[in-house]
């Protein structure tokens, strides 16, 4: 183990200006991307984007560096092409990086005055617009959190070991010379850090998540902002002309909480913020309904009475405030209601109130504090146009430490717990009030290390959490005749896939099936792989993602099978176009490597070329290979289409 004393190194030379950015040009992207991975996430992505940016510009030296000034500052060793440059210059610009950076997560006093990181910077400054790396995978969002969890001088530790320094020696040293007290904890710290699965090599920090300098462009709210001009230049007219505003006549609904000022005045617009028109089913319709969905979702819940609340929630979702947490599914327009919404709940959830609408395309969650509509408001959409009755089940009414609660369809009769990755487990019943509000149960985190993966049982259906409103609808089978999960092979066969669930988070999935296209018998007797193929969804029609999924025999029950192809955007394995074909390496016990592949759908014979070379007649083959070949794999249908893999 290495030792925790450091040895004193000599100070390098003096730094002057010159050198100084001759390395901050060079290496700008480098120490970009540390100070943005350093600076607090509390910041928001947009703020630590332009902090980041303003830190290294201003990181440059007035004069010449004498050397006393760099005592401590460690030379750091080479680690080859992807490693911290060995260079003075370099080694001083990032210390005062750093060094900016941890000072903006220091806790300030109450006189003191706000340090350089702790400001939004003068410059460089982009009005208008949002700026944000480009979005990564689930490994890279769950190291995000992980990395949120951890002090800012832990988060230091962390991010020079992966992407500076290897040895926690001149980590230390580092931290020591950029301020921290007790750089040792700090490394210990970060040595407690729990990294998700793929992220072993260190690459995920490298990867364009964590990128400052490749970013992502959206526009603010345009509509507020358009409005907020013309009301700015309406205020200063009306200055002009009357010296002072004192107040504005109106007949408004009452105290709008979290929304922000009204700016326009339109019949249509007002009447969807009148909770007396709010329209409710009646509490029978989903017995009668040709297909039952949200419509006829009855108004539940102890607040449906409370007008100030639901016109507090009506009127955020008009013009929801600056205080307002406004988040939406992919596709999922976050406009206010074009008239009188549908009420599906309202009522206390934990510690928060909580009003659920739909339009006909959106559920909109609507949540404050059940003490008033004081402080902040959060706001929800999710997009569930066409939903039925097994996409339709539940809407998610409360988050909290990692668990959540659920409002339940009328027609579900019984809920429980299954453990996706335990498929012989009987599942475990889940209280629900009289409302249909479910008690708190876990959820799959976003760091979700795959001991375990929860899921409900609702009567036939079974769904899951991917992070939405609306969870996501779990079924196996042929694409053309998907089902829900139900018997042991369907659930075993779940076991498999549900871990790769955690790579379509976030993304507005509607429903995702398994589907197991082949069985194959492997060469010299080694047992039966099975091939699957999991495709998700989307409520919006498109960005769909489908996963070819190889099991070799042998492996226990909830072990994730092997990723060997996949595809965005793409109708393969799924009504349209339920075809599919994958392949893979593989070593049999003798040694001997094989090239396997696998189609489903009427495919009658696969072939590949580039480094194997082989055709089989039916819908799977194995053929002899070399370690590491590389083939090209196609396969002709009985129709005499040729498909590819997934891509």
């Amino acid at each position: 183990m290495e030792q925790q004393a450091t040895a004193p190194r000599p100070l390098p030379a003096p730094v002057d200006v010159e050198q100084a950015e001759a390395a901050l040009i060079e290496h700008y992207p480098r120490l970009v991307r540390l100070g943005y991975l350093v600076l607090p996430p509390s910041l928001g992505r947009n703020r630590r984007v332009l902090t980041a940016h303003a830190l290294v510009q201003r990181a440059l030296p007035r004069n010449r560096v004498a050397a006393d000034e760099q005592a401590g500052l460690p030379v750091p060793t080479p680690r080859g092409p992807g490693g911290s440059p060995a260079d003075p210059g370099y080694s001083y610009v990032r210390l005062r990086v750093l060094r900016s950076a941890l000072e903006a997560g220091r806790p300030r006093g109450r006189w003191q005055l706000p340090r350089p990181g702790q400001l939004p910077p003068l410059l460089p400054q982009v009005w208008g617009l949002r700026l944000f790396p480009r979005s990564g995978g689930a490994d890279e969002l769950a190291l995000d959190q992980a990395l949120a969890s951890l002090s800012g001088p832990a988060r230091a530790a962390y991010v020079l070991r992966a992407l500076e320094l290897p040895a926690d020696r001149d980590v230390r040293q580092v931290l020591a010379a950029a301020g921290v007290e007790d750089p040792g904890a700090a490394v210990l710290e970060a040595d407690g850090l729990r990294t998700p699965a793929g992220s072993r090599d260190a690459s995920l920090l490298e990867s364009m998540e964590f990128d400052p300098c490749s970013l992502q462009a959206r526009p603010t709210d345009l509509m507020r902002r358009r409005h907020h001009t013309r009301a700015a230049l309406a205020a200063v007219a009306a200055a002009a002309v009357c010296g002072i505003l004192v107040a504005l006549p109106g007949d408004g609904w009452g105290p709008d909480g979290a929304a922000a000022p009204p700016y326009a005045q339109n019949a249509a617009a007002q009447q969807a913020l009148d909770p007396a028109k709010l329209t409710k089913a009646a509490p029978g319709a989903w017995k009668s309904a040709d297909r039952p969905g949200f419509t006829s979702w009855p108004a539940r819940g102890n607040r449906l009475g409370d007008e100030e609340l639901l016109h507090r929630a009506l009127a955020v979702w008009a013009r929801p405030g600056r205080t307002v947490q406004v988040t939406a599914t992919p596709g999922t327009p976050s406009g206010p209601a074009a008239g009188p919404p549908q009420l599906l709940f309202a009522g206390e959830v934990g510690q928060a109130a909580v009003v659920l609408l739909h339009d006909g395309l959106r559920v909109v969650r609507y949540a404050e504090s059940k003490d008033g509509g004081t402080g902040a408001a959060a706001l929800d959409f999710a997009r569930t146009d066409a939903a039925d009755a097994g996409t339709a089940t539940a809407v998610v009414v409360g988050r909290a430490d990692n668990n959540v609660r659920y409002l339940t369809a009328p027609w579900v009769d019984d809920v429980s717990v299954r453990d996706l990755l335990k498929p012989g487990n009987a599942p475990i019943p889940l209280r629900r009030d009289a409302d249909g509000v479910t008690d708190p149960t876990p959820s799959p985190s976003p760091g979700n290390d795959c001991n375990g993966w929860p899921a409900l049982q609702m009567g036939d259906h079974l769904v899951t959490d991917l992070g939405e409103l609306a969870p996501a609808l779990l079924t196996a089978g042929a694409p053309a005749a998907a089902r829900d999960v139900s018997g042991d092979r369907g659930r075993a066969g779940w076991a498999h896939a549900a871990c790769h669930l955690q790579t379509m988070r976030g993304q507005g999935v509607r429903a995702v099936n398994a589907w197991p296209f082949a069985a194959q018998q492997l060469p010299g007797g080694a047992g039966t792989a099975e091939w699957t193929c999991a495709r998700a969804e989307t409520w919006r029609g498109a960005g769909s993602r489908a996963l070819a999924l190889f099991q070799p025999p042998g492996t226990r029950a909830g072990a994730p099978a092997g990723v060997v192809a996949r595809a965005e955007s793409s109708p393969a394995c799924g009504a349209r176009d339920p075809h599919v074909l994958a392949g893979v390496l593989w070593k049999a016990a003798s040694g001997t490597w094989y090239a396997l592949a696998a189609g489903g759908g009427d495919v009658r014979s696969i072939t590949a070329t580039g480094g194997v070379h082989g055709t089989a007649a039916g819908d799977r083959l194995a053929i002899p290979a070399r370690a590491g070949a590389q083939a090209e794999l196609s396969a002709r249908l009985a129709d005499g289409t040729r498909i590819s893999t997934l891509r």
